[in-house]
């Protein structure tokens, strides 16, 4: 999307938005209607409303072409404490930055919508769920499980000895997140059938297509999220624990 042959040749806030909905949250960040006045060009609306068209369309230069860098059998072969370290910096602060995003979003197109899509309430209700577990889920592990599992990787490399957890086995509390991820995928499977897999509705504006992609991907980063932990990370560090030395 470089301006000159895209923004300023007619591609509108609404086009953008419908190219890669995540630009959605750049254009609500700086106050820029993407979707009852999603038809009017970017360059019009920064000079409008006296913002940098420049600096605004490399933010959305970036969102557009962000990837996932990491293949598969890159994270089998990653140090543990190093696979911990990434979850946390990659998946659970997606799931930070998203959760107001989304629950503003949804809380929106309730209002809008809700009288004609009843769904919608218990779709709001179910995501509010999830957002207040998995924030105290994400805060378990990073307090409590992440930290043993690294201490356990540093001490298996240096050949150290390290104090028995005070929880016992990492079985434990694994178990606990296991559950844990278990609910929270079901009630993401709820949410996609509640919504037609994502799909908005004919009558649906640009605000509500945008929240149930937006869901979408909130579902994907979960549970690739919950594949990392339950697949890879969580068997890892059961098998580690019985060559690490206690004292």
């Amino acid at each position: 999307m470089h301006s000159a042959e895209n923004t300023e040749s007619g591609l509108t806030i609404g086009k953008i938005v419908a190219v890669n909905f995540r630009t959605a949250e750049v254009f609500k960040k700086y106050g820029i209607d993407f979707c009852c006045k999603g038809n009017r060009l970017l360059v019009d609306v920064c000079k409008e409303k006296k913002l940098d068209f420049a600096a605004i369309e490399e933010e959305v230069l970036v969102v557009m072409e962000a990837l996932q860098s990491i293949p598969e059998d890159q994270y089998k072969s990653m140090p543990l404490d190093e696979l911990a370290t990434h979850i946390e910096s990659s998946h659970h602060t997606y799931v930070r930055q998203s959760i107001p995003v989304l629950l503003g979003y949804l809380n929106k197109i309730n209002k809008v919508h809700g009288d004609r899509h009843p769904e919608l309430d218990e779709i709001y209700q179910l995501f509010d769920g999830c957002a207040t577990e998995l924030t105290h889920h994400m805060v378990k592990e990073e307090t409590i499980l992440f930290p043993a599992i690294k201490k356990m990787a540093e001490a298996a490399r240096n050949n150290h000895t390290i104090p028995p957890f005070f929880f016992g086995s990492l079985q434990n509390p694994i178990n606990m997140m296991e559950q844990e991820h278990t609910v929270e995928g079901d009630r993401l499977f709820r949410i996609a059938a509640l919504s037609n897999n994502f799909i908005a509705p004919a009558d649906g504006c640009t605000t509500y297509n945008v929240a149930f992609q937006k869901l979408q991907e909130f579902q994907n980063d979960l549970f690739q999220h919950i594949h990392l932990e339950n697949n890879i990370l969580f068997p890892k560090s059961i098998e580690l624990e019985k060559v690490v030395e206690f004292s």
